[in-house]
């Protein structure tokens, strides 16, 4: 897919802003369907005052991420579906099966639908 730069308006300070093509392609690379509704500089002020930068964009599945403040550390690890590389925000320790976000949805991974107890598919990304 080609991309060129869009220019497009912060929903905190109203001021225009640009998203690049570099940055657009790293949004695709990561799963991220929306658009950025901040300006940097925004994003920025948002991160530093603990708000995290969850509103400023949101990934495939929709929403905001997982609350809270900062990054999530992530750890790598091989679906064991497909055997693609991927990252999971949990160290996997080999007593269950780790899966990439594809094969995950494939499952019907996600919202751990009503089981109890052992955390419903939570380990699982």
């Amino acid at each position: 897919m080609t991309y060129s730069d869009k220019t497009l308006t912060c929903s905190d300070c109203q001021q225009s802003f640009t998203f690049t093509a570099g940055e657009q392609e790293f949004h695709a690379s990561k799963g991220f369907t929306n658009q950025p509704g901040r300006c940097p500089d925004c994003r920025a002020a948002r991160k530093r005052s603990g708000g995290g930068d969850r509103g400023g964009y949101s990934d495939s599945r929709g929403g905001g991420g997982y609350g809270g403040g900062g990054a999530r550390e992530m750890h790598p690890a091989t679906c064991a579906e497909c055997g693609k590389q991927t990252e999971v925000p949990f160290v996997p320790t080999g007593a269950r099966p780790v899966y990439c976000r594809d094969c995950f949805s494939r499952q019907g991974g996600g919202g751990g639908g009503g089981r109890r107890g052992g955390g419903g598919g939570r380990d699982r990304y």
